[in-house]
């Protein structure tokens, strides 16, 4: 989009905006840089110098300064803004001299900015303070916003149904501190960790889209390293250190707060916390200008208080988004919001991110969602109220840092008005969390009623139009608006009321630019003038006069329209103020909107989706009756059905269940329901099964499928086994973990050797519920020797030399992979898929050829003489092998030995007394 005639709307604003800037003089003074080359100051327009004293302080912005009625942009920011924007990139002046510029409508900024901040990007908007010719020099103008990907409240920027938090964070050598801010909402949360990893974890819920750090710590090595365990890149924004130091922060803190102990929010102990909750409070406030009324509490965030589960096993198990392409759909967060408020949308995100670890909280849910599920009466009465209900947070957020509008105060009311019918719901439920959630919605009828009141219905976009505060509100409002819009029905009244008055019939009013509103009286009826009436002009056939009257209705009707919109302003103000004034109360009710509405979300996914309600206890054992993977079943085509499974886990007999079977077959899909069963528990829901018991988990690890970080130096198997190596660190006996094919990315022996060792390990010293699933065959052994090791396996059916899988879970090992099947559905050629089973044909039967060595790339063709076989051809060579020596007759008969030897019989003891003899015997030949 070209911007065609932004430099004229300027031009007519302001006469500062001069089409050439004024001739370099030579001055030795000040020079001014913007990264597009120093320039004299003096030579500079005084708007231009302006400009750059506004962008000196705010180097990191794409500065939007106000010109008339359009944003203009200059210098670098110019060239950036016209690529990112697609906008036209004009220049101020000529030659040498040549400013790059372009500018937006400001009437259209919004969406501009939108496409600013997506791309990582801090806007200024820098506003003209005062009126063009109100005073002598140039217009003034101040920041008075800085929007960053952390700090955004319009609507049309945020989306509805995620949170958009800022992130501080600090550390030094007492540990690591953060805090979460949602500017749009005012949620504010605070928390300490013992390292990067653990911080990131905790953060990682929420996926912030800005992390705040100390001035200078931008590159460091502890901010890529929580970077890098984020599901999102967020942008990167620094800030005074000062700002950082816990005892500042503290005094800070407490003067927002206006209390003298932070003991109430948890910090008095906590030094790093504290430190980044003040940081990110200030930049808030510094970047909004404002007070910040709506941050009216904080909240320590403690780990102990939930189930924990760190980015790559929320990522693996796809709860809040697909990883086919990082949205909603496919991810068990889809299949599960069934919300109708953005506030409810966001609300399950956070349960479902951050799932509970306390039973009575879990009982407490689950109890609600039991009781709405059986009522689906109930059900669209409370849906029918809920739809009523515009964005509580967002709009006092925005309302109570000046960024609100007449529109938003509409919307809180009529929001407000319906509170009441809500509360008297689920005051009617007969669980205590339901009831409980009633009493904040009762709460602000007052201030429903004012704004019902005092707003009309439609209210105009911006407060400069007038015309927002509803008639019957303020009088001398209605007396204003009764001048600028019905004062030629009074200048009527007034001339009928002169002609009676004087009996001059042609009496008239009349109206020029010169002497404003007159009386003209034609000259042969001046006899009848009253002496009241003071002349103002003489024509040729008329006189003309003006009354006091007159003269004061003038100046009213003439100044009517400016006094309306100022007392407007100065209306919505204190209503604003008002809002502001009520916004813990106004929070208190969004919490209990948002709450209900996810709970009804649940329920509506429990009665819809046949699932059913849990048994959460505190014992080690999970069991699942016919469970089934909660986004697969929704995701099935039609005509295709969900096997479901059976799977149960406890500390006696079935800890660890190693899963074997072909690939395709529905291992990792079994794991993940599992997985996902367990989570959808803990925060509260109804299970896609026939009945499920889940002992309480405190984490649950995942390890799953192929990936590399090549930009840290690390392979896919290094990323396998880093992965690997934080869950035996941090897993518990309380936890559930899933691992999907441990040691796959290396050689055969070495992944096989890793694995056992690891599934020992997690046996032996964890203890914690596991489900390990792999194509090594070999690790149902373990079964024999670790007594709470069970084999399960996906069952298959070969028929007419075709291979179904039929998705089952039954106990027992599997006895092939079925990987060349698989690669033949794929589509493999059909003599790539031959070959293939020849080479494990000779893999399998471990033939030996005449040189000792196994037959893998001899094809298997029919020999046509019954001379000796040649050596075997190397793979990848044609030099014959040439052929070994005869084995002495002692080998001969060591190999018959252990060829005939019933290995799968064999305990490890006779094993190794095997082994033993057979050494014995050959050491002996040998000697």
């Amino acid at each position: 989009m070209a911007v065609t005639q932004q430099t004229k709307a300027a031009k007519a604003a302001e006469v500062e905006l001069p089409a050439d800037p004024t001739p370099d003089v030579g001055s030795e003074g000040e020079k001014a840089s913007d990264g597009a080359g120093a320039r004299e100051i003096a030579s500079l327009t005084p708007m231009m110098r302006q400009y750059l004293e506004v962008k000196a302080s705010h180097p990191d912005t794409v500065l939007f300064f106000r010109l008339g009625d359009f944003y203009e942009m200059f210098f670098e920011d110019a060239v950036k803004a016209s690529e990112i924007l697609q906008i036209t990139l004009t220049a101020r002046a000529k030659g040498a001299d040549k400013i790059p510029m372009c500018g937006i409508p400001y009437h259209s900024s919004r969406r501009y900015i939108a496409r600013l901040i997506a791309e990582g990007l801090k806007v200024a908007i820098c506003e003209q303070v005062e009126e063009a010719g109100s005073g002598p020099g140039i217009v003034r103008r101040e920041v008075t916003r800085v929007i960053t990907p952390g700090m955004v409240l319009d609507e049309e920027v945020l989306e509805p149904r995620d949170s958009n938090f800022l992130a501080a964070v600090c550390w030094s050598e007492r540990g690591w501190g953060g805090a979460l801010l949602e500017a749009s909402t005012g949620e504010f949360l605070a928390m300490e960790a013992s390292s990067a990893a653990e911080l990131a974890e905790s953060l990682s819920r929420v996926e912030p889209r800005e992390i705040l750090v100390a001035a200078g710590q931008r590159n460091a090595p502890e901010v890529t390293q929580i970077c890098a365990r984020l599901s999102r890149t967020p942008s990167i924004a620094e800030s005074e250190a000062a700002s950082f130091d816990p005892t500042r922060a503290a005094v800070f803190l407490r003067a927002h707060f206006a209390v003298q102990s932070l003991s109430a929010f948890g910090l008095d102990d906590s030094p790093m916390a504290t430190g980044a909750a003040g940081a990110a409070l200030r930049y808030l406030k510094d970047t909004q200008k404002t007070p910040a009324a709506h941050i009216d509490r904080l909240s320590r965030q403690e780990r102990s208080g939930s189930l924990l589960m760190d980015e790559s096993s929320r990522a693996n198990l796809e709860v809040l988004r697909s990883q086919r392409d990082g949205g909603r759909k496919g991810s068990l967060l889809g299949v599960l919001d069934r919300t109708v408020t953005s506030m409810g949308a966001r609300k399950l995100a956070r349960w479902l991110a951050s799932p509970l670890g306390s039973l009575p909280e879990i009982h407490a849910r689950l109890d609600a969602v039991e009781e709405l599920s059986a009522r689906s009466v109930w059900r669209e009465e409370l849906s029918g109220i809920l739809k009523e209900v515009a964005d509580l947070e967002r709009l006092t957020g925005r309302l109570s840092l000046g960024a609100g509008n007449a529109r938003d105060l509409r919307a809180l009311g009529v929001s407000l008005s319906q509170l009441p019918r809500l509360g008297a719901a689920l005051a009617r439920c007969q669980t205590s969390l339901l009831k409980s959630l009633a009493g904040p919605l009762t709460a602000l009828p007052e201030l429903a009623e004012l704004l019902a009141r005092a707003v009309v219905d439609e209210p105009p976009v911006t407060l400069k139009e007038g015309g927002l505060i509803r008639q019957g509100y303020h009088a001398e409002l209605d007396h204003l608006v009764e001048l600028s819009t019905s004062g030629k029905d009074v200048l009527l009244k007034i001339e009928q009321r002169e002609r009676e008055r004087t009996g001059i019939g042609s009496l008239k009013i009349r109206y020029n630019k010169v002497f404003g509103y007159y009386l003209e009286v034609t000259k042969s009826n001046l006899h009848l003038v009253p002496a009241d009436y003071i002349r103002k002009q003489t024509t040729v056939g008329a006189e003309r006069f003006v009354t006091q009257e007159l003269k004061e209705h003038e100046e009213q009707v003439l100044t009517a329209e400016e006094r309306r919109c100022a007392l407007e302003i100065q209306l919505f103000e204190e209503l604003r103020a008002k809002v502001a004034a009520a916004a813990s109360r106004i929070r208190s009710a969004a919490e209990a909107v948002a709450a209900s509405d996810a709970l009804l979300s649940f329920a509506r996914c429990a009665s819809e989706y046949g699932y059913t309600r849990p048994e959460v206890d505190d014992s080690e054992v999970l069991s699942i009756t016919s469970g089934r993977h909660p986004v697969v079943e929704r995701m099935l085509g039609a005509g295709e059905s969900f096997v479901p499974n059976d799977v149960r886990m406890d500390p006696q007999d079935g800890q660890l269940l190693v899963i074997t079977g072909p690939n395709m077959a529905g291992k990792s899909t079994v794991m993940r329901q599992v997985a996902l069963t367990a989570l959808m528990a803990q925060a509260g829901s109804f299970v896609p099964a026939k009945s499920a018991r889940i002992g309480l988990c405190d984490r649950i690890f995942t390890r799953v499928g192929a990936a590399d970080n090549l930009a840290r130096g690390q392979s896919t198997f290094m990323v396998e086994m880093t992965e690997t190596s934080h869950i035996l660190h941090h897993a518990t006996r309380k936890s559930l973990i899933i691992l999907d094919e441990i040691g796959r990315g290396t050689s055969t022996f070495d992944g096989l050797s890793i694995a056992w060792a690891v599934a020992e390990h997690l046996h032996d010293h964890v203890s914690a519920r596991t489900l390990f699933a792999t194509h090594y065959h070999e690790l149902v052994d373990l079964a024999r020797e670790r007594s709470r090791v069970k084999n399960l396996c996906i069952a298959v059916k070969e028929q007419g030399g075709k291979v179904i899988f039929l998705r089952k879970l039954i106990p027992g090992g599997a006895s092939r992979s079925y990987g060349i099947e698989v690669a033949k559905l794929a589509g493999l050629p059909s003599e790539v898929v031959g070959r293939a089973r020849e080479l494990l044909q000779n893999l399998e039967s471990g033939e030996l050829d005449d040189a000792g060595r196994p037959r893998v790339a001899v094809r298997q063709t029919p020999k046509k003489t019954s001379a000796p076989a040649p050596g075997q051809l190397g793979l990848f060579g044609t030099d014959p092998v040439p052929a070994a020596p005869a084995l002495p007759a002692s080998h001969v008969k060591a190999l018959e030995t252990l060829k005939s030897a019933a290995i799968n019989n064999l305990t490890p003891l006779d094993a190794l007394n095997l082994l033993a003899r057979l050494q014995r015997e050959l050491d002996g030949s040998i000697g």
